[in-house]
């Protein structure tokens, strides 16, 4: 039998990839789990592995080229498959006879058929019969029955699982969506923008489009030399994300700065111990606890706003993102339990995922569920910054370069370690009390660490 070798749902969000690498060719035979091309996703190198035995009749990827969720990467024979130690053996004449090519063919032309056109069959008939069809013709597998699958009679609205779920997520009947992808794919764009639609005061009619845009440039060859740079997977999808935010999420920033004279005392003098744990203590380890605590004391920076159905997620668990520059472009790992960790722990986590997301080793389920994200600019420097919050969380802390400065303590000024804090978040379910609350307890969590165990 020729079975198909698709690009499987990789992890949240995770549409497309960029084909790395191609590890098979016609006629070789895989084992099950065996890998069969490298595809290069918005956030990880991923190896894809074939989930039949057998041997290829034929690939269809190609080193370079991007390839969808459900797109066909090769086929294989599982029936062609023989073991090893037979495979120089003579074929006799009724073992040639045995596959039917025309059954073969016929298995094929029905594997890579559309579906037929809606009959006279009862509505619930044509929809199962449609079915298997569409698991060939479109990018990926049909979901199971759910409030964003099509209803009996209507055409199957042709997304991803991973967008499939998120219209679950807020309520969208997805069918309802106007694609603005390939052949009219719906996006996470499309999804987001059906729900600003959809809020109270939003201009009527159809989705709006990509927020990406598509603004006509002007030719600027008429005033100079130009040359042309392709935008790699990473930085189209976080121009893609990082729009989609900005202009998701009513954005504030609040600014405060924490005298860190005695965190830079404590790591300088537990540095050694925590390095024969085999791990490098910084003060992006040390917020991260601090933040984590934090999270719990205020629940509200722990939440994501549900507009479709007028209510707010609460998590009881604590997920943070660090953001760690790559040569790839910025990607965010996320430390899981980051509140159940201790400091020495995340230190360890922090340096991990940072080092394997800079060599394309982080895994894309590493890269999701964040619930609060940090992102620390004080090794390069600058002095302040208005992070872009990472829709659906609800706010994120930027943390710029530490300065000496003199501080009034008491009767005198003092040097003193110096440490901007940025604080942006959704204006829709976090006040700006409750924001400068919420920032001024990680500075004291800096600054008195002892306060963090007073209740």
């Amino acid at each position: 039998m020729i079975q198909a070798i698709e690009v499987p749902e990789i992890g949240e969000n995770v549409e497309s990839g960029v084909v790395v690498a191609v590890h098979i060719k016609a006629g070789d035979t895989v084992a099950v789990d065996d890998t069969v091309i490298e595809l290069e996703t918005d956030k990880a190198l991923v190896e894809i592995p074939s989930p039949f035995a057998g041997r290829v009749t034929e690939v269809l990827a190609e080193a370079g080229a991007q390839m969808n969720v459900g797109d066909v990467i090769a086929r294989v024979d599982t029936e062609g498959q023989a073991p090893k130690a037979n495979e120089d053996a003579p074929v006799t004449a009724t073992e040639k006879e045995e596959p039917d090519p025309a059954a073969e063919r016929s298995k094929e032309e029905t594997a890579s058929t559309p579906a037929p056109p809606v009959s006279d069959r009862p509505s619930e008939v044509t929809a199962s019969a449609a079915e298997p069809s569409r698991e060939e013709s479109s990018p990926e597998p049909a979901p199971p029955p759910s409030r964003s699958a099509a209803p009996p009679g209507r055409p199957l609205a042709p997304a991803a699982p991973s967008i499939r779920r998120l219209a679950r997520e807020l309520g969208v009947d997805i069918v309802d969506v106007s694609g603005s992808g390939p052949g009219g794919r719906i996006t996470e764009t499309d999804i987001k923008s059906h729900v600003r639609q959809q809020q109270p005061g939003a201009p009527g009619g159809s989705s709006a489009p990509p927020v990406s845009g598509a603004l006509a440039l002007p030719d600027f060859s008429r005033w100079g030399d130009v040359s042309f740079e392709e935008m790699d997977t990473v930085r189209r999808l976080t121009a893609q994300s990082t729009a989609a935010s900005w202009t998701t999420v009513p954005h504030v920033t609040q600014f405060d700065e924490a005298d860190i004279t005695g965190v830079t005392e404590f790591i300088r003098k537990n540095a050694p111990k925590v390095e024969k744990a085999g791990a490098k203590l910084t003060v992006t380890a040390i917020i991260t606890r601090i933040c984590a605590e934090a999270l719990k004391r205020f629940p509200r920076f722990n939440a994501s706003i549900d507009v479709a159905n007028r209510r707010i997620i609460l998590k009881r668990y604590v997920h943070i993102g660090i953001a760690a520059d790559t040569p790839r472009g910025l990607l965010v790992p996320v430390i899981r339990d980051a509140d159940q960790k201790s400091i020495v722990d995340l230190a360890k986590a922090i340096g991990d995922l940072a080092q394997r997301a800079r060599n394309k080793k982080v895994k894309p389920d590493e890269l999701e569920g964040g619930t609060f994200s940090i992102s620390n600019q004080g090794g390069i420097g600058g002095v302040g910054f208005t992070p872009i919050v990472l829709w659906p969380q609800a706010a994120i802390l930027g943390v710029s370069r530490s300065t000496v400065k003199p501080v009034f303590v008491q009767d005198r000024f003092e040097p003193r370690t110096v440490l901007p804090l940025s604080l942006s978040y959704d204006h829709r379910i976090i006040d700006g009390a409750d924001a400068a609350r919420f920032l001024r307890w990680i500075c004291d969590g800096l600054e008195q660490p002892m306060t963090l165990f007073l209740d």
